[in-house]
């Protein structure tokens, strides 16, 4: 499991506020674990600290096209563009001395602050890495925007943008956030501004920093001034901006976001609603972590993690009741929070037959990569024979998994497994593996 990390020394960046056209100087300094990103405005009275998080965020405005957090009269704005380096580089804890009430925008990207994390060196700690896996598909909507996740084991971002008033084309693009990706693909795309919006930012009391060298601006005919760093340089930067606004959830994630034209706004509409889902998906698993402390399970769902390659949502079996050579009991309890009952059926939830031969082949795994000759083995299905299914299975029904080893040879096996609820067949295959080294 990754461990959290921090700064190795303290660094220093300075700049001008786009917005508010002031001169501002960060100290960026190592924190100690579980203290997450934090700010703090050295340059009030009291230094009042604001830790980067959703429950700071001040109410978002639409069309002002930044980012800000705060309490009370307490302010600091525009944070995405460090927030998301923090979360593509992988800083977990920071506390981050500021002495204004903008962050600097340098050249209108994230480079900088790349850079200046870098030449500080990064360093691990003694604490696991918080994380939010996206557990069920969560949408947000607004007119011709959208914004969806969907669980996965990686974080990916895939944007569509397009603007009908200028003459570029819709572009799409999909991304892997890892470190390479956001330092190199990522980090180095510019603030973008339409030429139509200019005088309205400014009548706002905005944009007193913005110029040609730290901001791209737009007209119906194409670029004003300077260059194009990508070719899809404006939707990179939207990918910078989502990823800075979803850093506010003070953890990383596992999911993919989809994002149709989406902002600030819409980002932070998600955001709330995945904080929503995130406290039942907890609840489920604490609930999950007594039921294995309770069970007479000789294997627990971490047990089963180390000999199976499955994670969520894809581990389907909870413990093993019973375990040797030949045979295997194992337990799957279903809920509501279970993302398949979302779409299967929704209006009268049931779980598909296919998960059931796949919760069966997972007891099936668990035997036969348990023997010391396959360890660090995995299991492939080679064939299905003689699946059938016999009643439905619903939230709340207890999977009682019943699998016997029919035959074993060196790189091959085959098992016959049962699903039953209270007693009742609900599901009977053959299932018949291959195994390989990766």
């Amino acid at each position: 499991m990754a461990l959290q990390r921090t700064t190795a020394k303290a660094s220093k960046i300075e700049g001008i506020g786009i917005h508010t056209g002031r001169l501002i100087s960060l100290l960026l300094k190592p924190a100690k674990v579980n203290s997450g990103i934090r700010f703090v405005r050295t340059d009030l009275a009291g230094r009042p600290v604001i830790p980067a998080m959703l429950s700071s965020f001040t109410i978002a405005e639409k069309g002002l096209r930044r980012t800000s957090i705060g309490k009370g009269e307490t302010q600091i704005h525009t944070v995405e563009h460090l927030l998301a380096t923090l979360s593509g580089i992988g800083i977990d804890n920071l506390e981050i001395e500021i002495n204004g009430p903008e962050l600097p925008g340098l050249d209108g990207s994230a480079a900088g602050f790349v850079k200046v994390i870098k030449e500080a060196g990064v360093k691990e700690q003694d604490a696991v890495r918080k994380e939010l896996h996206v557990r069920e598909p969560i949408l947000v909507e607004d007119k011709d925007s959208m914004l969806l996740i969907l669980p996965d084991v990686n974080f990916k971002v895939s944007y569509i943008l397009d603007y009908p008033t200028t003459n570029f084309k819709t572009q799409y693009g999909h991304f892997l956030i890892n470190h390479d990706t956001y330092e190199n693909e990522i980090a180095p795309s510019r603030t973008f501004c339409l030429e139509e919006e200019v005088e309205r930012l400014r009548g706002l009391g905005l944009g007193k920093g913005a110029s040609l060298e730290n901001t791209v601006v737009v007209g119906k005919q194409g670029i004003i001034s300077g260059k194009l760093r990508f070719e899809d340089e404006f939707l990179r930067h939207k990918v910078l901006d989502l990823i800075g606004d979803l850093y506010l959830l003070g953890r990383r994630i596992r999911g993919h976001v989809i994002a149709i034209k989406s902002g600030h706004s819409l980002n932070i509409e998600l955001l709330h609603k995945i904080a929503k889902h995130a406290e039942s998906f907890e609840q489920a698993e604490a609930r999950a972590e007594a039921d294995d402390t309770i069970s007479k399970g000789i294997l627990s769902r971490e047990d089963i993690k180390k000999i199976l390659p499955h994670r969520y949502p894809f581990l389907m079996v909870d413990r093993i009741l019973e375990l040797n050579e030949t045979s295997a009991i194992g337990v799957k309890k279903l809920s509501m929070n279970d993302y398949f009952f979302a779409g299967h059926f929704p209006g009268n939830p049931v779980m598909p037959g296919v998960l059931m031969l796949e919760a069966m082949a997972q007891v099936g795994g668990v035997i036969l990569l348990s023997r010391p000759e396959n360890k660090g083995k995995t299991a492939y299905f080679m064939l299905i024979n003689n699946a059938k299914f016999r009643r439905i299975v619903r939230p709340g029904d207890e999977l009682r998994l019943e699998v016997d080893v029919v035959r074993y040879k060196t790189r091959t096996g085959q098992v016959h497994g049962r699903a039953l609820v209270d007693g009742n067949l609900a599901a009977e295959a053959d299932l018949n593996f291959a195994f390989g080294n990766e």
